[in-house]
């Protein structure tokens, strides 16, 4: 028998599945709604993902050395100075970096289709077929050609609104949302950004996260995200950002808009049967930081992976404690991650006192050591118990100091 497996969704985690599948010989097919979506996402991405993805030079747009973090009254901290030369967090934009890696699982043998999936029969017994219902737009309509696929397993990797964890009856999760203006700038005002992204943190731009300018290949991307969710809220947060961030935006043009759910945890099922949820469908987005395109390459590279290994490249029918496997390890791996920036967005994110300390905390040299290592690396690299010490000890000072440990 050869395994024939359904990958929804062409973004990082669906790609990145469809390519490790497709490389081990197991018949793959990758279906995309938008061959041309562009995610709403500050687009920023680790070193390791680079190296360990794969990713050509050309994916990266700006290669961010300096970061500014900004407290409530506009401090100002420079959080990049334990950089080394060749150290850098990468900023691309989503529809380039999506291109790439769905064209590269496409070449690695996954067969590419342009549709949109809106129903999935589910079988009775543990052997007969998935069925997916979708609407083939490759002849160039909206509307599409009606057409089935029957399939052995499914992974659903079609984001935060994902119609197979519906399907499957994953549950809810909580969401954020993130809103973004694309805005090109006059040239000197963009040299202003070359090798710099700014984050600001204030109850005027967010109240349980952060905004963001972050640099793109001609333009810079100016957002703010919060689990306030309604319209009226996310235009006041985002005219907040706008108005700090208004000096260094002057001559601005506005060339694109976009809006977007961000999960706030994972799902309450990420595997029912035969079927598993990678990416921002299982819910991994990180909070405190917000990131989530690592993470979603990651869990389909992931989840791909335990599907090879476990049915010997499609040679042995795959079971649901197979996928299983694959949320074991996922939760090994970065389960602790999850936790402990769970717990800093739960202190620091509360109140603008706490973000004062946050961002005083952030000059210290040793913690921004120990957090570039961990972003850029995805390694929380311990640091000797003097130093773990001294961390704590400015963080209580901070807290104590803003008057943040108050209820």
């Amino acid at each position: 028998m050869a395994l024939r497996v359904a990958v929804v969704g062409s973004g990082p985690a669906g790609s990145s599945a469809a390519e490790t599948l497709a490389k081990a010989g197991i018949e793959t097919y990758l279906i995309e709604r938008k061959l041309d979506n562009a995610k709403p996402c500050g687009g920023a991405i680790p070193l390791c993902m680079v190296s360990e993805f794969d990713l050509p030079p050309e994916i990266i747009d700006r290669r961010v050395r300096k970061m500014k973090m900004i407290s409530p009254s506009n401090i100002e901290v420079d959080i990049g100075r334990t950089l080394k030369d060749e150290e850098y967090i990468g900023m691309c934009r989503r529809e380039v970096l999506d291109g790439f890696l769905r064209d590269r699982a496409a070449k690695c043998g996954a067969t590419l289709i342009n549709g949109t999936v809106y129903g999935l029969d589910i079988p009775e017994n543990t052997t007969d077929p998935y069925t997916l219902h979708y609407a083939d737009h490759s002849s160039g309509s909206v509307e599409g050609e009606i057409k089935t696929l029957q399939v052995d397993a499914v992974i659903g990797a079609d984001g935060a609104n994902s119609r197979i964890a519906k399907a499957i009856d994953a549950g809810d999760y909580n969401y954020a949302i993130a809103f973004q203006e694309r805005i090109r700038l006059p040239q000197a005002k963009m040299d202003y950004y070359e090798e710099l992204a700014e984050m600001y943190v204030g109850n005027d731009v967010s109240p349980d996260f952060y905004a963001w300018v972050f640099p793109k290949y001609d333009h810079v991307a100016v957002g703010t995200g919060t689990m306030k969710v309604n319209k009226s809220k996310i235009k006041a947060l985002q005219a907040g950002i706008r108005t700090r961030a208004a000096k260094k935006l002057e001559g601005g043009e506005i060339i694109k808009v976009e809006a977007h759910p961000i999960p706030e945890h994972p799902r309450p099922r990420r595997v029912v049967g035969r079927v598993a949820l990678v990416g921002d469908a299982a819910g991994y987005v990180t909070k405190s930081s917000g990131e989530g395109i690592y993470f979603a390459a990651k869990s389909g590279r992931m989840c791909a992976e335990t599907i090879v290994e476990l049915t010997q490249s499609g040679q042995r029918f795959i079971t649901e404690a197979d996928f299983k496997a694959y949320i074991k390890r996922w939760d090994k791996t970065y389960g602790a991650t999850y936790l402990v920036l769970d717990i800093l967005q739960r202190v620091f994110y509360r109140s603008d006192a706490t973000r004062e300390a946050f961002v005083e905390m952030c000059a210290d040299i040793d913690v921004q050591k120990l957090t570039f290592d961990s972003y850029l690396y995805k390694t929380v690299v311990p640091a000797n118990p003097l130093t773990q010490l001294k961390i704590t000890a400015k963080t209580i000072g901070s807290l104590l100091r803003g008057n943040a440990l108050a209820p």
